[in-house]
């Protein structure tokens, strides 16, 4: 399914621009094609657009115009342009060699600017990691194409007084076409100038792919000797062949996982997948509509090395646009994060754990707008969650590279984990008009035993510490060898503790959460009710002063006023 994401407007100038949807089949319709150019310079006015590429276009591809388009998953695109644009990769004549600016050329006497290099190779995506750090992900089965020519140096002798000597081509050809890997032989193609040469490559591993041609040619040298009828002709035969190639660094990207699960005490099912390479995310269910997405999105870009092609010849060479133009699919780090699917009402995400990485952002190159992450990010190499409903048949493991799933390794004994409950209590054991004395006790609900979090002691049964807290207020408890916390309460109110455990991935037994609450205020005690009392008769003294004066002085006024009238 295609993301689509809108961004800032960021001019620049390209090499050369990609094909207009529409104008070539390859395979796609309109709609796919437009997506494929993350590379090309985009412009959100849609009247320069309308006159440059017309009216009569499809939304999505004006509005790949305008920004780039993500996906989800690795889409297939850029493989079926790349395999059916192929087809137009035509290579020159004896006298003209056709190669890509950076072709490596090689040149002998008779051999001229020839090169092997390599095209694409598919299925495969592009990492974004780090700086410095974009492997090259291929799937162990899959096809290298490339392109190889040369043109031929016929010599051009000057002949001395009667002889003549012409030179002329009775044979070139490419012998052989091969694939190598560390310089192993995997795949051998005949003589082509545009070989495809399929490939297995068993295991996951770092490796080098060489595409090597081997290039021959035969010149024959006639010199003619002589005037009118007396002339005589020596033949002779010049043969030459030529090596050449083109290295590729490839990660092979042959994936399995092992799958942790856990029963909680409701009947949901925890599921836990690590997987130490980059990987797209799994389904839970068979209909694929329950799922879990790590960080990882996906565009598709061109291969700029191959916007232009050069046509040598011996006294000049011309720079022409390529009709040929290889598409990469390209995978990196998204500010949306992990997701589970369906939104509302699917799984829940429980954890996501990876190695931290500064951000990739810097090796997009130009011209690439979509929602990388720009500051340091945590990768996601396992992702947890919790679901209602898991089918363990179909647990479906996907990966970076189109194609490539995870084999499901079967789980040893202590990958599946019943969750228990949890007890906490909460006791108030003292209390005064100024504080009260809370009491903590988490115990395992199934055996009383109690759950120790204090982490200078070890685990009660695996001899590890446990992770895990108790909350109340704005605190973070731990409990003591006996299960058990004291916390003092300095503020009346209400007040709720939560237990939040640790990971059942890292804990045997695990356990799910449980809360208790208390309610407390100096007025529950007898010395709180005389604190109050007390307090509140202090601060009224002075009421009870004025009160008792005023009444005083109006007694005194009454008095005189009785005296001075008369009988």
């Amino acid at each position: 399914m295609i993301g689509l994401l809108v961004t800032s407007l960021v001019s620049g100038v390209v090499a050369a621009d990609p094909p207009r949807p529409g104008t070539e089949g390859n395979g796609l319709t309109e709609n796919e094609t437009a997506t494929l150019w993350s590379r090309d310079t985009d412009n959100f006015n849609d009247n320069e657009s309308g006159q440059l590429y017309g009216e009569d276009r499809s939304a999505i591809d004006q509005l790949a115009s305008g920004t780039d388009i993500t996906f989800k998953r690795p889409p297939a695109t850029a493989a079926t342009w790349t395999r059916n644009d192929f087809k137009d990769l035509e290579a020159g004549d004896t006298n003209t060699s056709v190669h890509p600016p950076h072709a490596n050329l090689e040149d002998s006497v008779f051999i001229k600017d020839a090169h092997a290099t390599i095209f694409a190779v598919q299925p495969a995506t592009r990492g974004h990691i780090e700086p410095g750090d974009t492997p090259l992900y291929i799937a162990p089965n899959g096809t290298m194409r490339g392109f190889v020519d040369y043109r031929v140096r016929v010599p051009n002798e000057s002949s001395p007084a009667y002889t003549n000597i012409t030179w002329s081509i009775t044979e070139h050809e490419i012998d052989e076409v091969r694939l190598k890997k560390d310089g192993e032989i995997i795949a051998e193609h005949d003589g082509s100038h545009t070989p495809a040469l399929d490939y297995q490559i068993v295991g996951d591993q770092e490796t080098t792919l060489t595409l090597e041609a081997e290039i021959s040619v035969r010149l024959k040298k006639a010199i003619t000797s002589g005037l009118g009828n007396q002339t005589t002709t020596d033949v002779s035969y010049r043969t030459e062949s030529r090596n050449v190639s083109d290295s590729i660094a490839v990660e092979v990207y042959d994936i399995s996982a092992s799958p942790y699960y856990a029963e909680y005490p409701n009947g949901d099912t925890g599921v836990a997948i690590f997987q130490s390479q980059l990987w797209q995310g799994y389904s839970l269910t068979a209909d694929g509509e329950t799922r879990v997405r790590g960080l990882w999105r996906f565009y598709t870009a061109r291969n700029t090395n191959w916007d232009t092609l050069v046509r040598s010849k011996r006294t000049d060479s011309a720079t022409v646009q390529s009709d040929a133009i290889p598409v990469y699919v390209h995978a990196f780090p998204s500010r949306i994060g992990p997701r589970a699917e369906p939104v509302r009402d699917g799984p829940k995400l429980l954890d996501s754990w990876g190695t931290d990485r500064p951000s990739p952002v810097g090796t997009l190159g130009e011209n690439i707008n979509i929602d990388i992450v720009n500051k340091p990010y945590t990768t996601t190499y396992g992702v947890a969650v919790r679901a209602k409903r898991v089918d363990r048949e179909a647990l479906h493991v996907s990966g970076i590279v189109r194609g490539v799933n995870a084999s499901i390794v079967e789980p040893n004994a202590g990958s599946n984990r019943q969750l228990r409950r949890s007890n906490l209590t909460a006791e108030i054991v003292d209390q005064n008009q100024s504080q009260a004395t809370l009491r903590l006790e988490l115990r395992d609900n199934q055996t009383d035993a109690p759950i120790i979090l204090d982490k200078s002691r070890g685990h009660p049964i695996r001899g590890a510490t446990r992770n895990g807290y108790i909350t109340i207020g704005d605190r973070h408890i731990e409990t003591n060898a006996s299960g058990e916390a004291i916390v003092t309460l300095d503020e009346s109110g209400i007040y709720t503790a939560r237990y939040h455990p640790g990971s059942w991935l890292d804990h045997d037994p695990a356990y799910v959460s449980d809360s208790a609450t208390v309610r407390w205020h100096p007025l529950a005690t007898i010395d709180g009710w005389f604190a109050l009392l007390f307090e509140t008769g202090w601060q009224l003294l002075p009421f009870f002063v004025v009160f008792y004066a005023g009444k005083h002085l109006l007694r005194m006024i009454s008095s005189e006023n009785a005296i001075q009238q008369p009988p």
